[in-house]
């Protein structure tokens, strides 16, 4: 064979070897790929990305001496060819956690850099969701710090966000709000709804968020971004899959998880499932008895009857099951238009409400033989299109329309009384949102938009005897088929008035409507039926100013507002015993005027330091309070005498407090790291002479972690702690239903302080396999936080398996 023939061949070969260099880029802890990695080079001048795999044909590289790795969240590298070649074609980015340029999203519904943001905003990524194994979504908000979560029952978590909560808290699921009609003044549980499984990272933003959000949003925004599709970056088809397994001692948790995801060029789909079973929870030893279980009820040949516990730190009847789907499909047809389709479903077993089940009456005796929730069901369909451009109004557009259906019941009977009454609502919530923005110029930046959102409220009930089966009626929670709308429209700027200084304005305006008819056959309402039609206004403005490189500071003024919507209107509920809440037909909305300001500063990749401060002042609040009705202020409900309340625009509220944070890289993989959260809220008396402790304001918390990382480990040990709270301190509600608090030596309750000291390690065998392990609680403190009615888990103990491919 002729010389020209082997070199043809050599040359063959060497082509292929060239073509078939593929490079790797992994996160350096946990050695998982790093999708949408950047990677360039000047000479030779080249530009690519990873794909899902973190992969990428590196060959044409060959021969640059300054090669470029760059990635969001993460340290930027730079290596020569022959560099990357030594290393066997595979490199390690580390986690970037002293920065100030964090890209979230909640604060225009576009992605936007933290240090262009006039306000508090704190992101919780997927891999700080996974190592800190949350078993709800509601624990998961817990995470950072900056949340304080109040429990009613195990099932359950209610958010609270610089003294406001419940429907003063706005809930949002990938641009959809969950916040509807009968969302209540009481402790919500709805944010359990959502998978903490398939969140991909949350984003809360504190303080008034009505100019991008409306109606609800005045504590602030908790804004949940669940799995997304991947498209194929190269032209060829992608699969991804996880999966894990977890257990937990303290309530004998078993949660099973997977997802798996497809993508090609046009195309890309995402699943996801995941089931939970939690059996009683257990509280700790060491703390005060009084949040113990020393008895229980059951029911013993047709007998209500009150049983010794043996366990007393047994919570019993606090256990429940959860199970949620997820299902996306996403359809490219041009490289500036996108359609994707979401599913979403979530439902729990019965979930009994454990406040309710240890309430005593005057001889101490056991008032409720069953109180508990029914299967809380809520399911999305949502159809999403975005749409990117260089001319015209817009250079992004997205129109996101949603149906959310949620189920919920309530069903309690007394001891020994044969009938259960049975109590289910029903709401269809239909929105529809439009999102622009508009780069103008280089300085100015437009984002504008619309929303439109219907709720309509279906409400059932009856008693029914237990033995017999008899069923007959009674007054429902809601007047059935009633309707709450809003439509609004906003408009934000964000304007760099120089190199180092950004201005942000916008405004909101929105209406919101409301319809109830009343069923007089059942309850002795004074009418019949009941519309309210409120507009309001809302603005903010705020600047950032950052002098260098690595410092921020910022300040800012917005509005909020919330506008009754059906719960407050038209509810009918014993809210404790010996009262009942009726309607209230003339209420207006409340307005919150906010104010804030703090600053950020690093120094180099070791520290980093924030500070807030805020203050914001709530008028017309609703409360509920006392009230004379059909001329009587008590009235026979469920058999008993009861106290008439109602909610009412009667007292203004103000909360000022301060937020903190610092972390800090010291060395050899070591860090720490610290959050505070100090408050003080009021809300004035009916009489306007005097200013009362605002129900939702927490005492003093906060935690301090020490980690230690290296390749293929993370340990954490950290504390958690939360200071007391006298009964002089308490909101007069709390002192009235006392029943969750500890009682001081004159028998008055009282919130003890408390502490925590906890371990989570996460050792990442490879790239497919991860084992997490902790302890929480590890010194088996007995406590309750602050208005729950749940005592926490004692020590717990905590492993879960995961795998991926």
């Amino acid at each position: 064979m002729s010389i020209k023939y082997y070199i043809a061949v050599a040359c063959l070969f060497l082509s292929a070897g060239l073509t078939a260099q593929k490079l790797t880029v992994a996160d350096r802890t946990t050695g998982q790929p790093l999708a949408n990695v950047a990677i360039i080079s000047e000479n030779p001048a080249v530009m690519a990305t990873t794909n899902s795999r973190g992969q990428v044909d590196f060959s044409g590289f060959r021969g640059s001496s300054a090669i470029t790795f760059r990635h969001i969240g993460y340290q930027t590298r730079v290596l020569s060819y022959r560099e990357a070649e030594k290393l066997n074609f595979f490199i390690d980015l580390a986690v970037l956690r002293i920065t100030l340029d964090e890209v979230v999203i909640s604060a225009n519904r576009w992605e936007q850099n933290e240090r262009e943001i006039p306000q508090r905003v704190e992101k919780i990524g997927m891999q700080q969701i996974a190592f800190a194994n949350p078993q709800t979504a509601a624990d998961l908000l817990g995470v950072g710090g900056y949340a304080y979560i109040q429990k009613s029952q195990l099932a359950g978590g209610s958010p609270i966000l610089r003294g406001f909560a419940t429907n003063r808290v706005m809930l949002v699921v990938d641009g959809v709000r969950m916040n509807n009609a009968i969302f209540r003044t009481g402790n919500l549980q709805n944010v359990i709804s959502i998978d903490a499984a398939a969140v991909e990272s949350n984003e809360i933003l504190f303080g008034p968020g009505a100019v991008m959000y409306g109606s609800d949003a005045i504590g602030g925004v908790m804004d949940f971004h669940t799995l997304s599709p991947v498209f194929s970056q190269n032209g060829k088809s992608t699969v991804k899959g996880n999966a894990f397994a977890r257990f937990s001692s303290a309530n004998l948790e078993k949660t099973g998880h997977f997802d798996f995801s497809a993508g090609q060029k046009k195309w890309a789909f995402v699943t996801s499932a995941t089931w939970s079973d939690f059996d009683d929870l257990k509280a700790g030893s060491n703390g005060n008895s009084y949040f113990l279980r020393p008895v229980y009820q059951k029911t013993e040949n047709g007998v209500d009857v009150t049983v010794e516990n043996e366990d007393p730190k047994k919570q019993v009847y606090s256990g429940y099951s959860q199970y949620s789907l997820l299902q996306k499909i996403a359809f490219k047809p041009s490289a500036n238009a996108e359609l994707d389709y979401s599913f979403y479903y979530s439902g729990t077993s019965d979930a009994p409400r454990y406040d309710r089940l240890y309430l005593t009456g005057e001889e101490q005796n056991l008032v409720n033989a069953e109180w508990y929730y029914g299967p809380q069901q809520w399911m999305m369909n949502r159809l999403a299109a975005k749409f990117r451009s260089d001319k015209g109004i817009f250079n992004q557009f997205r129109i996101v329309a949603a149906h959310q259906l949620y189920r919920e019941s309530r069903h309690d009977r007394k001891m020994n009384n044969k009938r259960l009454r049975n109590q289910h609502e029903e709401v269809n919530a239909f929105s529809l949102n439009l999102d622009l923005d508009k780069k103008l110029n280089d300085k100015l930046t437009l984002f504008y938009g619309g929303e439109a959102v219907y709720n309509k409220v279906g409400s059932e009930a009856n008693r029914k005897h237990i033995e017999t089966g008899e069923v007959s009626p009674v007054n429902t929670r809601y007047p059935d088929g009633s309707v709450w709308q809003s439509y609004a429209m906003y408009s934000t700027a964000r304007i760099h008035l120089n190199a180092k200084t950004i201005l942000n304005a916008g405004l909101r305006y929105s209406y919101v409507a409301m319809e109830a008819a009343f069923d007089t056959s059942m309850f002795p309402f004074p009418f019949t039926e009941a519309s309210l039609g409120n507009g309001a206004l809302n603005g903010g403005v705020g600047i950032t100013w950052s002098p260098q490189q690595n410092w921020k500071f910022y300040s800012g003024f917005s509005t909020g507002f919330r506008s009754p919507n059906i719960d407050d209107l038209g509810k009918v509920f014993d809210s404790e015993p010996g009262s009942v809440v009726v309607p209230n037909v003339n209420l207006k909305p409340e307005y919150a005027w906010n104010a804030e300001g703090g600053l950020a500063f690093t120094m180099g990749d070791f520290v980093k330091a924030d500070l807030s401060l805020y203050y914001t002042l709530l008028t017309d609040a609703l409360a509920r309070r006392d009230f004379i009705y059909n001329g009587s202020d008590s009235i026979f409900y469920d058999g008993q005498l009861s106290r008439v309340q109602a909610i009412q625009n009667i007292t203004r509220a103000r909360v000022f407090g301060i937020q903190g944070g610092f972390k800090a890289n010291l060395g050899l993989g070591f860090g720490l790291s610290t959050v505070f959260n100090w408050q003080n809220g009021e809300e004035q008396s009916e009489d306007s002479l005097k200013y009362y402790p605002l129900r939702h304001a927490v005492p003093f918390f906060g935690s301090t972690h020490v980690t230690w990382e290296r390749p293929k480990l993370r340990l954490d040990l950290y504390a958690e702690y939360n200071a007391g709270m006298d009964y002089e301190d308490l909101p007069l509600s709390e002192r009235t239903d006392a029943a969750p608090y500890a009682k001081d030596e004159n028998g008055n309750p009282y919130v003890p302080a408390w502490a925590t000291l906890n371990f989570k390690a996460a050792w990442y065998i490879n790239r497919n396999f991860t084992l997490n392990a902790g302890v929480e609680n590890i010194t088996d403190q007995l406590y309750r936080p602050f208005a729950s009615g749940i005592s926490a888990p004692g020590r717990n103990f905590i492993i879960a398996v995961r795998a991926s491919f």
